[in-house]
C-alpha cells in the first residue's frame, strides 16, 4: 500500500474524542516546575564573535540561537522548535541512562531507527487525539527505541532511552529533544519530492510538516489550569502575519483543526491563515475573493527585518515585507496539491 494512503488510514482510524488533556514530562527531570532553567535545559555551545559560552537558554523553545547585532539590539535569529531536557542519570562511562516516557496517552505513528536519516537522530512520534484533533509529540536524539509503529502507549510509559544521536551532539550534551506539534498536510511526501532533491526518509512525520507549539509554556500553564486545551492555549498567542491561500480539497489544516476556523462559508474562494511568529497556525478565516497563489495579507509592524523575526518565511520591513521563496513554498504545502 502506498505510504500516503496508509497515513490517511492511520490518521482517520485514530480520530477519537478525548476532551481533557492528561500530560506529564518525559523524564525524571522536573526542574521546569521549580523555575530552574539551568537544571532543566541542556546548554548549547556558542561562539559569538570569538567569545565562547554555554548558555542554557539555547535549549529553550523559540528564537534562542544565532545572535545577530542590529540597530535595535541583539536579535536571536534561529528558531528552536522544541525543548532540550538535560540528562540526570549516567553510568560510570558517562553514558546517559535516563528513560524517556510518553508525555500522554497515544499511538506510536513513526520511529526513525537510523540516526543519519534526520537531524533528530533516532526519534519517535506519538499521535495524541484531543477533542477530535491530532497532535504529535516528538522525542529526538535517542540512544535506543523501545516501541514500534502502531503500538498504543500510556502516559508515563517508557518508550526509549536518552542519547546523543543526531548532528553536532556529543556525550556531554546528551539530552532528549521534545516537541508538541500540529500537522500541515497528509500529502507532504509528494510536496517534498517536488521541492527537494534530498530523499525524505520519515514520511509525513518529517519535521518540516510539523509545527511545534511552546511546549514548556504549555506544561507550566497546564499545571496551573488542568482543563487547558490546545485551542485555548494558542488563542493566547499573538498573530504576527497572515497569508491567504487558495481554496483546495487538500487543505488539511482546517480538517484536522476545525477549531481554527472562525467563519464557515460554503462559497469560500480562499482562506486567510493567521500565524504566530513561530510559524504555528492560529486561525483560519474564509474569504470570498479568490487567489491564485499564497498571498501575504498582514504583517505586524516592526523596524527589524522580518527575515530576522520569522523562520525564513518572510523578509523586508513594514509595507515592503513579503513572502520569501521558502515561505511561498511552505504556504503551498498547506493546500498541496492545489
Amino acid at each position: 500500500m502506498p505510504a500516503i494512503a496508509l497515513a490517511v488510514i492511520v490518521l482517520s482510524a485514530s480520530f477519537a474524542q478525548n476532551p481533557k488533556i492528561e500530560i506529564s514530562l518525559p523524564t525524571d527531570n522536573d526542574a521546569l516546575f521549580r523555575e530552574s532553567g539551568p537544571d532543566f535545559y541542556q546548554y548549547i555551545e556558542r561562539d559569538f564573535h570569538g567569545e565562547k559560552s554555554t548558555p542554557w537558554e539555547g535549549g529553550r523553545y523559540g528564537f534562542v540561537r544565532n545572535p545577530v547585532p542590529t540597530a535595535q539590539g541583539l536579535i536571536y535569529t534561529r528558531f528552536h522548535e522544541g525543548i532540550d531536557i538535560r540528562c540526570l542519570h549516567r553510568d560510570a562511562h558517562g553514558e546517559p541512562l535516563d528513560d524517556v516516557r510518553a508525555i500522554a496517552d497515544g499511538k506510536v505513528v513513526h520511529t526513525n531507527q537510523l540516526p543519519g536519516y534526520s537531524n533528530y537522530g533516532r526519534y519517535i512520534v506519538i499521535e495524541h487525539v484531543w477533542d477530535g484533533s491530532p497532535y504529535y509529540s516528538l522525542y529526538g536524539h535517542l540512544s535506543e527505541i523501545a516501541v514500534g509503529v502502531g503500538q498504543r502507549v500510556n502516559r508515563g510509559e517508557r518508550i526509549a532511552r536518552m542519547g546523543y544521536t543526531g548532528e553536532g551532539l556529543n556525550q556531554a550534551r546528551a539530552h532528549v529533544h521534545l516537541e508538541l506539534n500540529l500537522m500541515f498536510n497528509r500529502n507532504f511526501e509528494s510536496w517534498h519530492d517536488r521541492n527537494f532533491r534530498d530523499p525524505n526518509h520519515n514520511g509525513i512525520y518529517n519535521g518540516i510538516n510539523l509545527a511545534g507549539l511552546d511546549i514548556a509554556r504549555f506544561f507550566l500553564e497546564h499545571d496551573k489550569r488542568p482543563d487547558l486545551s490546545v485551542p485555548q492555549f494558542l488563542a493566547e498567542e499573538e498573530t504576527f502575519y497572515k497569508v491567504t491561500v487558495p481554496d483546495s480539497p487538500h487543505f488539511d489544516l482546517r480538517k484536522f483543526y476545525p477549531w481554527m476556523v472562525k467563519n464557515v462559508a460554503a462559497n469560500a474562494k480562499s482562506w486567510e491563515v493567521s500565524f504566530a511568529r513561530s510559524g504555528v497556525p492560529l486561525q483560519i478565516e474564509a474569504r470570498s475573493e479568490p487567489v491564485s497563489q499564497p498571498t501575504l495579507t498582514y504583517v505586524k509592524k516592526s523596524a527589524i527585518d522580518c527575515a530576522y523575526l520569522t523562520r525564513g518565511e518572510l523578509a523586508g520591513r513594514g509595507d515592503h515585507a513579503h513572502l520569501t521563496e521558502n515561505g511561498m513554498r511552505l504556504m503551498q504545502l498547506l493546500t498541496w496539491p492545489e
